[in-house]
């Protein structure tokens, strides 16, 4: 199957052939759902922590002897049941939320969310990704013409996660132009997961990103 190619004008150059193995699979929700679910998962981070009475300071000593006051035996301040002391059945920070995900399930979502981009036409392929200077102006001017192609009007409006440029290898260059363009970013097209294809709404690659896609 066969996607066009633009420069960065905005101008159709060609085509370029890619496998319908990659992008022409048919969408399953389930397994995308479960994808996601799965690597949101593995990117928490448990920062709620309650202490327990074996954390809070002090109630070393007995508060009060054990017999004689008329009132209940305590033996430590840090009791759940004194204000001030431990919490009892609280959030802990070394709380585990990962989740196994297999390694086929993970390539097939991976290549569902590719194809249903591709058929929702949301993907971009420019014939190279060059700027003249490391400037913003630059890359702005890059995103203002892609913007003009039918179905990437949107590129051009300032919303969260409207575009992500995909480049072969690193570009330092690249991601301090397009860094100051609020809703978009610049990565790799070797890292691109399932999360990365959803969150954004278009996915532009180079040529030479694209075959980094397997």
């Amino acid at each position: 199957m066969d996607i066009k190619v633009h420069n960065q004008t905005g101008k159709e150059v060609g085509k370029v052939r890619v496998s319908k193995d990659i992008f022409g699979v048919p969408w399953n929700s389930d397994l995308v759902h479960q994808i996601v679910v799965s690597m949101m998962s593995n990117k928490r981070v448990p920062i709620a922590h309650a202490k327990t009475r074996a954390e809070v300071r002090g109630g070393g000593a007995k508060p009060w002897r054990q017999k004689g006051t008329g009132r209940a035996r305590h033996g430590s301040k840090r009791s759940p049941i004194w204000i001030g002391g431990g919490v009892t059945h609280g959030p802990l920070k070394d709380k585990n939320f990962k989740k196994k995900i297999n390694k086929k399930m993970m390539k097939k979502a991976f290549y569902v969310t590719l194809s249903q981009k591709l058929k929702d036409g949301e993907i971009l392929v420019l014939d190279e990704l060059k700027l003249k200077e490391v400037k913003t102006k630059e890359a702005n001017a890059v995103v203002n013409n892609l913007g003009k192609i039918e179905g990437f009007e949107k590129l051009t409006r300032k919303t969260k996660n409207r575009g992500v440029f995909l480049t072969k290898g690193k570009e330092d260059d690249i991601s301090r132009a397009f860094n100051n363009l609020p809703g978009i970013s610049v990565a790799e097209s070797r890292n691109l997961n399932v999360l990365d294809i959803l969150n954004n709404k278009y996915l532009i690659f180079s040529q030479e990103s694209l075959k980094e896609v397997k």
